[in-house]
């Protein structure tokens, strides 16, 4: 089971990553990111905020995996604290996503919550 809310967990966020990198490289989706404040293709701060997002997804991956015993076990014992960090990082995220004025961004929330869920029974293993 945890074996599965891992890789669950990292398709969700391998979907993420490339959507930001989609909006990295000028695709027209700015309103299903940031609140919708950016319709259209992103000015290049945000893509540079984009990059930024794609390395603090990425490490919370790194996490659940660790966590998970799958991959990065090195980091175990970081990880059975870290992975709270996920938890409620993606808790927050699931509540923002649900309530953002941007109606196409709601499209993340269970997104957000399979994060959460799985990360939620990685933790719980």
């Amino acid at each position: 089971m945890i074996t599965i809310a891992a890789y669950l967990f990292t398709g969700a966020t391998s979907l993420v990553v490339l959507f930001y990198v989609a909006l990295i490289f000028g695709a027209p989706w700015g309103a299903a990111s940031m609140g919708g404040k950016f319709p259209g293709k992103f000015p290049p701060p945000m893509r540079v905020v984009s990059v930024v997002n794609i390395c603090l997804l990425t490490f919370l991956n790194v996490i659940v995996l660790s966590r998970a015993n799958l991959f990065f076990t090195e980091l175990y014992d970081f990880s059975t604290v870290g992975i709270w960090f996920v938890v409620a990082f993606y808790l927050l995220g699931t509540i923002l996503n649900t309530i953002t004025p941007s109606k196409i961004e709601r499209i993340w929330a269970p997104v957000a919550l399979t994060h959460m869920i799985s990360s939620l029974l990685i933790a719980l293993s």
